[in-house]
């Protein structure tokens, strides 16, 4: 992983995708805020790198909440960026997530499934445990890696891909992300970010068909996520 001048962490770079450790605030591509996305960053540091005249082709290939930090995968040429899309639709791109949250699960290790309904109005998921209608079902799986004293950390792997799903099943389940007053926890994190870190990627390249195995380092300077280490 190496770090540029506009503190980008790049944790992979190849011709054809960059892969960035995201820090929590950076929005992944422009919105209504008006704020400067991280995808504007990354072709800065590409034209820059590679003296490149003109536009700098850069594909979005997934999100990430703006509160929550680690891995975006951007596409760098049209052609994995479309091979990428199909990838991440049939699932063949493996996601795991680290959340420490409130409290001690009862289970060291269980599935959560609901159906997650989106309000638009206040940008958040409702869980359900039947269907409702214009929701859709959301199924992920956690492990207890830790307890500390008032709070868990948990690796999550993903089945569905729904809006705030992690954040939204956890608090569920009684135990919301520190920081995630949305969600229900108490208190916000003094720099507005939630204690949820997209941990690690593992797919087949779409070009070079290579296996490509990333992991992100942890926020620094965090003393619950120290402790996590």
């Amino acid at each position: 992983m190496h770090s540029t001048k506009n503190n980008l962490q790049v944790l992979h770079e190849d011709n054809h995708l960059i892969i960035i450790n995201k820090r929590s605030g950076d929005i992944v591509q422009g919105d209504k805020t008006g704020d400067k996305p991280l995808s504007d960053v990354v072709k800065e540091y590409i034209k820059d790198k590679y003296n490149k005249p003109g536009n700098v082709f850069l594909g979005t290939v997934h999100r990430l909440d703006r509160p929550t930090s680690g891995i975006v995968i951007y596409a760098r040429t049209s052609k994995a960026l479309e091979r990428l899309n199909k990838m991440l639709r049939e699932k063949q791109i493996k996601k795991t997530y680290w959340a420490v949250v409130k409290g001690h699960p009862n289970k060291e290790k269980d599935s959560l499934t609901n159906f997650l309904k989106k309000n638009p109005k206040n940008n958040k998921s409702k869980a359900y445990n039947h269907e409702v209608s214009g929701s859709k079902k959301a199924i992920l799986h956690y492990t207890v890696l830790r307890k500390l004293d008032r709070y868990s950390l948990l690796e999550v792997d993903l089945e569905t891909g729904r809006h705030h799903q992690i954040r939204c099943q956890l608090s569920n389940i009684g135990h919301p992300i520190k920081g995630d007053l949305k969600y229900g926890f108490p208190r916000s994190n003094k720099n507005a970010s939630i204690h949820l870190l997209a941990k690690k990627i593992e797919f087949i390249h779409p070009v070079s068909k290579d296996k490509i195995a990333v992991n992100a380092p942890t926020p620094l300077n965090d003393g619950v996520w120290d402790a996590c280490n």
